[in-house]
């Protein structure tokens, strides 16, 4: 049995998307296209708007 590429996750750097932060208006990355429905947050404004974990 082989256990090389099982066909798994491994496509390549991801391609990244130029958005506007909708909390503070800082131009960030992020690794999806928006679609417009929802908001997109820098990573800074996402750590406040993360749901908390359920534990």
């Amino acid at each position: 049995m082989r256990f090389g590429n099982r066909g798994g996750f491994n496509h390549g750097p991801r391609e990244m998307h130029d958005v506007v932060c909708s909390d503070c208006g800082k131009q960030t990355q992020v690794p999806f296209k928006p679609d417009g429905s929802r908001p997109v947050y820098c990573k800074e404004c996402y750590q406040k708007h993360r749901p908390a974990r359920v534990r």
